[in-house]
């Protein structure tokens, strides 16, 4: 699996249904190009939930040696460790926008699987042009989760998925649009991605 270093900046988020916005320095980390695949092939990973992707990660860390960064039954991130783990909110939209400040880092049928050409199904990851950094993949396809709770008072537990998916419309694939689900929830057009600090 290829990891990008992503480098440290300013992330500019938006939360379009509290009209709210705030930025959050982002340091340096080690992003993968793509999201998770499935074991055969190089469809991206669905039918995943927020938990099973922290799962994920830790397997994944000990499989290398790396010490594991989730307490998956709390819940917990333990960030003095060097495992694998799921980007923030911040991180995600950072790594996204690739140093670009519109809404995505270039022409969307160029970079994206979304419904006016997905077919209506998944595609290889890889496909369409990378970003500047790198990452394939970062609009379209799959959903994918990221560690953040999306708004506690209102939705609990809820967590943050980013980037659109091969079902949605235009408006979808853009670095800000958030979507929110349970972090047992499963669905074909979700996965992930995986994060390590540096």
């Amino acid at each position: 699996m290829e990891m990008i270093t992503v480098p440290a900046g300013p992330a500019r988020l938006t939360d379009r249904r509290t009209q709210r916005s705030w930025t959050v320095d982002v340091a340096s980390f080690l992003l993968a190009s793509v999201p998770v695949t499935q074991e055969t092939g190089r469809l991206p990973l669905v039918d995943v939930s927020w938990q099973d992707a922290l799962r994920f990660c830790n397997t994944l860390s000990e499989r290398e040696g790396l010490t594991p960064v989730y307490e998956p039954e709390s819940s917990t991130w333990d960030r003095s460790a060097n495992g694998y783990r799921l980007p923030t909110e911040a991180e995600w939209e950072h790594a996204c926008r690739a140093g670009t400040t519109g809404p995505r880092y270039g022409p969307l049928d160029e970079i994206a699987w979304y419904r006016e050409n997905s077919a209506g199904s998944l595609h290889d990851v890889g496909g369409k042009a990378p970003n500047a950094w790198g990452l394939h993949d970062m609009l379209g396809n799959v959903w994918e989760w990221c560690w953040d709770v999306y708004d506690a008072e209102v939705y609990g537990e809820y967590r943050v998925l980013k980037g659109g998916g091969w079902f949605d419309e235009h408006w979808s694939c853009r670095a800000s649009v958030r979507r929110r689900s349970h972090p047992t929830f499963r669905v074909d057009d979700v996965g992930f991605r995986v994060a390590r600090s540096l």
